[in-house]
């Protein structure tokens, strides 16, 4: 930890200062400062393996490595990936590891070689990455390297008679929704396509509910509970979809004011109008200070429309920083109380992901409520009770980490 705050003052010093005038030495201390920064990459490749392989950010309220990188290090979801791809993959990467804590290979190279060889066996991992470090050697860019790492993957695949299906058409634009189906060898068919804001929503709305696990046993992720939430749309088990359109009165009786769908895609005013009265699309009317009123043709204020508006008030789940879509979220009751067993009313109610609805009832300690400007509720992690410094926000003998 001294190392660390050593290196966040003597970074708080650099980024302080403005660059020279000199443009020749600008680009000199740029390498110099970039081969530091990788060092410091390396270092940060082994913290994120150990909470990896420790699970540690679940205690601190995240449910997945990645989840962590996102919210409480800023990074976005390619990043989080790109790093945690490389902390996961440098011990089968014995040369990549040792070069990159060195100082003698760039974060750059380090990742790519990582990420080409992630779904390769030990075997395969090895030979990859002498192939690929060569090529670095030889001066071939990044880019180059990442390229014959795919060739690699498709090469093997090949070999063992698991390639992919051919990519049918990446280009055709995002004018109107299109799907393209490609049967493979056993029967099956590969699916790939675009859905227009329209058609995801409606897409979205239909599929998600069904998409949410079917019980704590169900082992199966995402991918697989969509495809299976699709069968049985088409089979017909399913015909009814929870499409909301949120607009005022007046836009829906002529008005020019823009409406939104439930993830805050603007419609304009005359789309809203034509697919408000679409089936299995519920107009969301709302009065001043965005107060829901009415919830169109399906029951007014029952357990499924109260569930609708908050899918329209919450786009994601509540905790700050969490990224799942409300629509996969559970209905939270704010206070705690037990569903039946006391009033729901709306004003109580939010949505969570299952993991931060169990991790708030599990660890009530760990979670802030505060509402925002508008009103709706806002969660917020708190550290582990023993982390937390005499001030209340950060681990012990170490930079803060604000709540």
């Amino acid at each position: 930890m001294e190392l660390v705050n050593a290196l966040s003052l003597i970074a708080s010093e650099l980024a302080a200062r403005e660059a020279p005038e000199s443009a020749a030495s600008s680009l000199e201390l740029a390498e110099a400062l970039a081969g530091a920064t990788d060092l410091q990459e390396s270092a940060l490749a082994a913290l994120i393996g150990r909470v990896d392989v420790a699970g540690e950010q679940q205690r601190w309220g995240y449910p997945s490595v990645r989840a962590w990188l996102r919210s409480k290090l800023g990074m976005r979801e390619s990043r989080a990936k790109e790093r945690l791809t490389l902390a996961r993959q440098l011990h089968r990467v014995p040369e990549i590891a040792k070069r990159l804590a060195a100082g003698e290979l760039s974060y750059g190279y380090a990742v790519t070689v990582a990420d080409s060889v992630a779904r390769l066996d030990d075997a395969d991992c090895g030979r990859a990455e002498a192939m690929l470090l060569e090529m670095a050697d030889q001066g071939f860019s990044a880019g180059k390297v990442a390229a014959f790492g795919s060739r690699i993957r498709d090469v093997i695949a090949e070999r063992d008679g698991t390639e992919d299906a051919p990519d049918e058409d990446s280009r055709r634009g995002y004018a109107r929704s299109w799907i393209t189906t490609t049967r493979s060898l056993d029967g099956g068919r590969y699916v790939k396509g675009w859905l227009d804001p329209e058609d995801a929503a409606i897409w979205d709305g239909t599929l998600a509910p069904l998409a949410k696990p079917a019980g704590p046993e169900d082992r199966r992720d995402v991918a697989e509970r969509t495809a299976a939430a699709l069968s049985s749309v088409l089979s017909g088990g399913h015909k009814a979809s929870k499409v909301t359109v949120i607009c005022d009165l007046e836009t829906l009786t002529g008005g020019k004011a823009p409406a939104r769908l439930a993830d805050g895609t603007p419609i304009p005013a005359a789309q809203a109008r034509r697919i408000a009265l679409a089936a299995g699309v519920s107009p969301l009317l709302l009065g001043r200070g965005n107060t829901p009123l009415y919830l169109g043709y399906r029951e007014r204020f029952a357990s499924a429309a109260q569930r609708q508006v908050l899918e329209t008030l919450y786009p994601t789940c509540a905790v700050r920083g969490c990224e799942t879509p409300g629509t996969l979220c559970e209905v939270d009751h704010v206070g705690g109380w037990a569903l039946g067993n006391s009033p729901t009313d709306i004003d109580q109610l939010t949505l969570t992901c299952g993991w931060h609805n169990r991790f708030k009832h599990a660890s009530p300690d760990q979670i802030e409520i505060t509402k925002d400007r508008d009103g709706l509720y806002v969660y917020r992690l708190l550290p582990p009770s023993d982390t937390r410094s005499a001030s209340g926000n950060g681990p012990p003998g170490g930079v803060g980490w604000a709540a």
